[in-house]
């Protein structure tokens, strides 16, 4: 054996061999400033760009925990036929789902739980985008009405988190039949004289927007968040015309009457506490910016 060979020369090797980069990106670059930011540090801040305030998509399991005091209960979602169509394009649409449940670990794109915001009883209603673009199928509507129906039977107010691509072209007609069925349960709801609040996160698209996602007794928008129905590509070239500046972002929205406010992730649990205590007929404490609370008045008011 030649020991010069056969060790030290493999371990002087080792010292130029590149290391591999660790399973988790440490990093995560700002979409808006192409800043570079410790992947803790943008997770400790609710996945908030801290420099930008840029707003990144969370998933259902971190939206639950920062928005539900501890000891929340996760509701089960009913059962439905997975691939009812035998659909297939480039991939079985088994194999998508299989992979998506593999990606997320969730049974599909919503999730529901039963809890308390600062102390005020709620309902909330949170769909996953990494789910298959948080698309509505028959389990996302199955899960929708679950949630509707849990929030009358309970007597709490429902809290819908909304991040959808629209419907889920692999289920065809199964899919679109799942507007009008959580329309009929949001009505539910209504009757029931319980308040429905909408948040509306980054994107609310297709045709979760022309349901039960613009349905809500107060409408709250993340900041910067596309909402519409088409996307903006698809409407310039419809129309031939250029669209304005920030058209189908939350802040334009607001301008123009289609969401009551805009929120930032850091003011949002304190908002939907007092929001569920004023429209569930509670004490009310006072909001931390004078603007704000014009804005909650104003979006109560129009409930009333």
């Amino acid at each position: 054996m030649n020991w010069l060979i056969n060790v030290v020369r493999p371990k002087i090797n080792s010292l130029w061999e590149r290391r591999e980069a660790p399973a988790e990106n440490l990093w995560i670059k700002c979409p808006e400033t192409g800043q570079l930011v410790f992947h803790k540090d943008v997770e400790a801040n609710d996945w908030v760009i801290p420099g930008s305030g840029h707003h990144l998509r969370m998933g259902a399991k971190q939206r639950l925990a920062a928005t539900l005091d501890e000891g929340f209960e996760e509701i089960s979602l009913p059962e439905v036929a997975h691939d009812p169509l035998k659909f297939r394009d480039e991939k079985k649409y088994a194999d998508r789902l299989k992979d998506a449940r593999t990606k997320t670990s969730m049974q599909d794109a919503v999730k529901i739980a039963v809890g308390a915001i600062d102390g005020a009883p709620v309902t909330v209603v949170v769909q996953d985008f990494d789910f298959m673009g948080g698309s509505l199928g028959m389990a996302a509507g199955e899960a929708i009405v679950k949630g509707l129906e849990t929030a009358a039977a309970r007597g709490t107010p429902l809290v819908l988190f909304a991040a959808s691509g629209g419907a889920r072209m692999q289920e065809g007609i199964l899919s679109l039949m799942q507007m009008p069925r959580t329309t009929v349960a949001v009505q539910m709801l209504r009757e029931a004289k319980k308040p429905y609040i909408v948040v509306l996160t980054n994107p609310t698209t297709g045709g979760v927007t022309a349901s039960y996602a613009m349905l809500g007794d107060v409408h709250i928008a993340e900041p910067g968040a596309l909402i519409g129905f088409a996307g903006p590509r698809v409407i310039e070239q419809t129309i031939r015309e250029k669209l304005p500046a920030g058209f189908q972002r939350s802040e334009y929205l607001k301008d123009h009457g289609m969401v009551d406010m805009v929120v930032h992730r850091k003011d949002m649990r304190a908002t939907l506490a007092r929001l569920c205590r004023l429209l569930s007929g509670g004490a009310v404490a006072k909001a931390p910016h004078d603007d704000q609370a014009s804005e909650e008045a104003q979006a109560t008011a129009a409930h009333a």
